[in-house]
């Protein structure tokens, strides 16, 4: 496990924190209008005129400003809320993270308000902005990349924020997960040493779900360094056995001699396992198959699946140690820390699937 602090000064552009809230009358002055027109606006925008109405959205979109609800004597106070953006409220992967923050965090007398994005990032945004005019404690959201809007969002936040499940270059806060470019590196190594030479990598919604794209990319990134040109097989629907199954026989009509396949996650993978023994092709002798997420039934299908453990648990703990060490520092009134990012790494499992080398 390794912690790496960044360098502030390099990361001028993504600011941690705001130092001060943007307030209505920021607004109003950007837009050109009283602060009235903006207390309208955020009331009921129909009633603000068609001329102003354009004016006021794009100075709030602009400077970030979220309305504070906690009003009057407790506008400067903050709930005991943590605010947690997560792509899908049904993914297991992030269920695990989810609930050893809540299990740490009950113990303090923090609770969390959690939505889930559905991987559309203007959805993100909607979820960022609505949880800070709550006063949260602090912000959770998922993964590096998000759109201008919630950049904006963050930089102006002050309140600590929390990027989760991955690692980048410049925090705006803290960072806890891992590299998924290392986890696609990391399985074309592994198919490489098994012999694998043609090889695919599969995948569900990767331009909306980035970290699977990322993983994609490494994989045929690793592979393309060394002269193999991997093929690439994209969804355009929900990850599931279903799709997985359909991404094998796309994999298989474009390259029939397949030997390797490198599923973006264990139900992707769990579908070509599925689909191989319906076609008759023997796992792991005639092709291996790995996926992501170590979930549970990975160790118990036939054959048991080679994957990725992504310690999400450890994650959620990770986050919910940091944070609670940060927000007791504040109480002490010590300075903020400098923006960090804790590298929870991943662990490579080898089971049956990919066991032996595949016949060439």
């Amino acid at each position: 496990m390794t912690d790496t602090t960044k360098n502030s000064s390099k990361n001028a552009a993504r600011s941690r924190r705001g130092t001060n809230r943007v307030t209505m009358d920021d607004v109003a002055a950007r837009a050109r209008v009283s602060a009235s027109s903006v207390s309208l606006f955020l009331r009921n925008p129909e009633a603000v005129s068609a001329r102003i109405a354009p004016r006021i959205k794009r100075a709030i979109e602009v400077l970030g400003y979220v309305p504070n609800k906690l009003a009057g004597s407790l506008a400067a106070a903050r709930t005991r809320a943590i605010g947690v953006v997560v792509p899908a409220l049904g993914n297991a992967f992030f269920a695990e993270t989810v609930a050893a923050m809540q299990s740490e965090f009950d113990r303090h007398g923090y609770q969390l308000l959690l939505g889930a994005s559905e991987y559309d990032l203007e959805r993100e945004a909607e979820l960022v902005r609505a949880f800070l005019s709550w006063s949260p404690t602090a912000l959770v959201v998922t993964g590096c990349h998000h759109n201008e809007a919630t950049h904006t969002l963050l930089r102006q936040a002050n309140v600590p924020v929390v990027e989760m499940w991955e690692t980048g270059e410049q925090p705006f806060d803290l960072q806890v997960g891992f590299s998924h470019r290392a986890v696609g590196e990391a399985l074309a190594a592994h198919l490489h040493g098994l012999g694998a030479r043609r090889i695919a990598f599969i995948g569900a919604r990767m331009e909306k779900d980035m970290r699977a794209g990322q993983r994609r990319d490494g994989f045929c990134d690793w592979f393309k360094a060394r002269g193999i040109d991997a093929l690439a097989i994209n969804q355009p629907v929900e990850a599931s056995p279903t799709a997985g199954g359909a991404a094998l026989n796309a994999a298989l009509d474009a390259m029939p001699d397949l030997q390797a396949v490198a599923c973006s996650n264990d139900v992707m993978a769990l579908g070509v396992l599925f689909e191989a023994q319906r076609l008759g092709i023997a796992v792991p002798d005639r092709l291996a198959v790995t996926g992501f997420g170590d979930l549970p039934f990975s160790q118990a299908c036939v054959p048991s699946l080679t994957t990725i453990e992504p310690r999400a648990s450890v994650i959620g703990l990770r986050i919910a140690q940091e944070l609670l060490a940060r927000l007791d520092a504040e109480a002490q009134g010590e300075d903020a820390p400098e923006p960090k990012v804790v590298d929870v790494a991943f662990e490579l499992m080898v089971r049956d699937s990919s066991r032996r080398g595949p016949a060439d």
